[in-house]
């Protein structure tokens, strides 16, 4: 079924509806709608047909210009809270939205635009993690502080941090060179 709604939530019947147009009925509908809460309503010949929407029916939603989903309730934006959303690839439970390209595009909408990653307490992480065949090797961010840093691996479980700026004091550390130490 391929469906184009004239709206969603509809009450009350169009003085002059478009053959053929379709509407999501709302809760309490009204005149020729009383008693279909919840159905489609088509117009046909002049007159109203119902019919009772099925669990994972989608329709394209002409007045918000979205596509929708009947979750056998009502009708859901369909592109909107999603478990996961897989891009060239499939997403997974930890890594939920997933993209495979050679290249990924975050433009402006008129001005400046910002990638926002936030942590839910102080001790989490909030970064970018690079990578090699599944293993990290680098990472910049918020790890486990608020400080920003600069952290490298050889082998992906042992972590060094080269680089730290402390947001309160603006100080910047460097690490020392490996052997460094050693010179004495």
């Amino acid at each position: 079924m391929q469906c184009r709604l004239a709206g969603t939530g509809a009450e009350t019947p169009p003085s002059e509806p478009e053959e053929g147009a379709v509407y999501a009925l709302g809760a309490a509908p009204t005149g020729a709608w009383a008693g279909q809460a919840g159905m489609l309503a088509q117009n046909v010949a002049g007159g109203w047909i119902f019919i009772a929407p099925q669990p994972g029916w989608r329709a394209w939603d002409l007045e918000t210009g979205e596509l929708r989903v009947h979750d056998g309730d009502d009708w859901r934006p369909a592109l909107q809270d999603l478990a996961g959303l897989g891009i060239g690839t499939r997403s997974d439970a930890v890594n939920r939205l997933a993209v495979a390209a050679g290249a990924s595009l975050f433009s402006h909408a008129g001005a400046g635009h910002q990638i926002k990653v936030n942590k839910a307490a102080p001790g989490d992480t909030a970064a970018l993690l690079f990578q090699s065949d599944w293993t990290g090797h680098a990472e910049i961010g918020l790890a486990g502080e608020t400080a920003l840093s600069v952290k490298v691996s050889a082998d992906g479980s042992a972590w060094h941090t080269a680089l730290r700026i402390d947001p309160d004091t603006r100080q910047v550390t460097l690490a020392p060179a490996p052997g460094a130490a050693d010179a004495g």
